[in-house]
């Protein structure tokens, strides 16, 4: 079978594929874009997106409980139409993929093609019975939840981040298993919508790789709620217990029972059905394509953007990845993924804003460090809102006014970290921040407050 040519093959219409189509296709170069089930990958369709949007229903059904603190009276109790919230969120994801076809569709010279990719060679793929063929290969392929092997695990109808979209009705009783970012942010929003939830996580704390200042904050955010929280669990097994599931863990403890359990315990990346032994590209221990600081794999010819390549597991990360492959195969810009600062958020609510090196990172780099913590309580903005659990951290290294990182757990702290975030990128000393004037009232108007009253990291 003769091959259809093109000037450069994308694997998967994530959030670096489709972009990348447009600028190579603007430069006058013929691509092939394929995707074996929606255009736009996770974010779109079981990530940012819909849970974003649920998120939002969760936190309007909170403030509408609350509705007395503000002196605001509601004729009757509040109530939550799960199959409502539901087809708000699949709106919002079904409007953005049908943007996104759209786009793609009036690309001049992009081709998309349905179907699993499978290398044949480095520059062969098979899409079903079509093989395509180019230079330039570039694999963008995501992940997918991963499946804990645990004792009864098979024998049980468990949930993942994305069957979890499909629900149509509302759990009474949910059983997260995970205590990270995307099983908190669930099991927060399914208690607001009225379901009794607990979280078993087999650490000694929640979101392990914060501080544990930040990791205590958000336990007591959400036992707050209701939630129940079990940390340090062991042997987590599962068993059907009538229609419903028990989840067993930890010696002497009660069984945590419920009509549906998540599994929220980490991403694997999809490249094991790739065939990319044949293209000789090669993986790391966990799965992970193989990258340089330029997102070029073992095999030249051939780059890994997103999830599918371990430099990071978020959408900004995906889009920077095409940013990176497009500057310097098009701009003749040197681009790396060394230049990037970590950055992300938990959205819980209040959400964490988080950027740079944790306090914990700040210790094991042996630097002399200064530091300045602002709870949310002596922060103008929140009280007003009534919204004052949390607090913001700042850290810059003593010796050179570097600013190393910043939390912010907080009313609008997913927004208000990118005042701290821009200024790492332009490499200011934390004294641009101190002197800065922020608008009034804002949380983040406590931040040049914050960096103007350090002290030494003890």
């Amino acid at each position: 079978m003769t091959a259809k040519s093109f000037d450069a093959i994308i694997i998967g219409a994530g959030q670096a594929g489709p972009p990348l189509a447009g600028r190579l296709t603007a430069a006058g170069m013929s691509v092939a874009l394929i995707e074996r089930k929606l255009v736009g990958g996770t974010c779109v369709n079981t990530g940012c997106m819909p849970t974003k949007a649920m998120v939002a229903s969760a936190y309007a059904a909170h403030l509408a409980r609350r509705a007395a603190d503000y002196g605001v009276t509601l004729s009757g109790p509040v109530g939550v139409d799960y199959k409502a919230i539901k087809a708000r969120k699949d709106k919002v994801s079904d409007d953005a993929r049908g943007n996104l076809e759209s786009w793609i569709a009036g690309m001049d010279k992009c081709t998309l093609c349905r179907g699993h990719a499978r290398f044949e060679t480095a520059d062969t793929v098979r899409v079903g019975d079509d093989l395509l063929s180019a230079d330039k290969i570039f694999i963008n392929t995501g992940g997918r939840a991963s499946v804990p092997d645990l004792s009864g695990v098979d024998d049980i109808p468990f949930l993942t981040n994305s069957s979890m979209m499909d629900l149509d009705v509302l759990p009474r009783r949910l059983v997260v298993v995970g205590g990270s970012y995307v099983s908190l942010e669930f099991a927060q929003m399914f208690r607001r919508f009225g379901s009794q939830v607990t979280v078993i996580e087999k650490s000694p704390r929640l979101i392990g790789r914060e501080d544990e200042d930040v990791s205590a904050a958000i336990l007591s955010i959400l036992e707050s709620e209701g939630i129940t929280v079990h940390l340090g669990a062991g042997d987590i097994s599962f068993a059907r217990q009538g229609s419903d599931i028990a989840v067993t863990f930890t010696a002497g403890q009660a069984p945590a029972v419920g009509s549906h359990v998540l599994l929220a315990v980490g991403r694997t990346p999809n490249t094991d059905d790739l065939g990319l032994d044949k293209a000789g590209v090669e993986l790391d221990k966990r799965g992970f394509i193989v990258v340089d600081d330029q997102l070029r794999t073992s095999v030249p010819g051939i780059w890994a953007m997103g999830d599918c390549n371990g430099k990071g597991a978020f959408t900004h990360t995906s889009y920077n990845d095409y940013e990176i492959v497009a500057a310097n195969l098009l701009d003749n810009d040197p681009r790396r993924v060394s230049d990037r600062i970590e950055a992300y958020a938990l959205y819980t609510d209040p959400p964490l804003g988080r950027c740079g090196m944790t306090e914990a990172a700040v210790r094991k780099s042996g630097r002399r460090a200064l530091v300045g913590q602002r709870p949310m309580t002596r922060v103008g903005r929140a009280v007003e809102k009534g919204e004052t659990q949390g607090f913001m951290k700042i850290l810059a290294d003593a010796d050179t006014n570097e600013i190393l990182g910043c939390s912010v757990l907080g009313p609008g702290g997913d927004e208000a970290i990118h005042c701290v975030l821009d200024l790492m990128y332009a490499k200011a000393p934390i004294s641009t921040l101190a002197r800065a004037m922020h608008i009034h009232p804002n949380v983040s108007e406590l931040l040049p407050t914050i960096a103007q009253e350090l002290k030494p990291l003890a």
